[in-house]
């Protein structure tokens, strides 16, 4: 017996792949891929040639997308379908490290 999860994560992603990937399609992919926090925290664009962007809100947030983008890949394509996503690009980034000051 299958679980309602399982069967609807099923059903929704047979309702992703039909047709050509639109922004749309990744929004709601993206959300259940990653969950409605980090989807919150974050603002994703889709590029040519299945590429997508990924904005975090703050460095907190991009730490966590760069630890799971691989994890993150592999769920979005599941659900679009093999190869929809070819490539996951964080952009902004954190700010960088501030040198401390030395006295003179």
């Amino acid at each position: 017996m299958q679980s309602l999860r399982d069967l609807s994560s099923g059903a929704l992603a047979a309702l992703l792949r039909q047709g050509t990937l639109s922004q749309a399609k990744l929004d709601v992919a993206w959300q259940a891929a990653v969950g409605a926090a980090v989807s919150r925290a974050t603002t994703v664009r889709l590029r040519d040639a299945g590429v997508v962007e990924a904005e975090a809100a703050d460095q907190r947030w991009h730490r966590e997308l760069e630890r799971s983008s691989p994890m993150i890949l592999d769920r979005l394509n599941a659900l679009l379908g093999a190869g929809a996503v070819t490539r996951l690009v964080l952009v902004g980034g954190p700010a960088p490290s501030r040198r401390p000051r030395t006295r003179k």
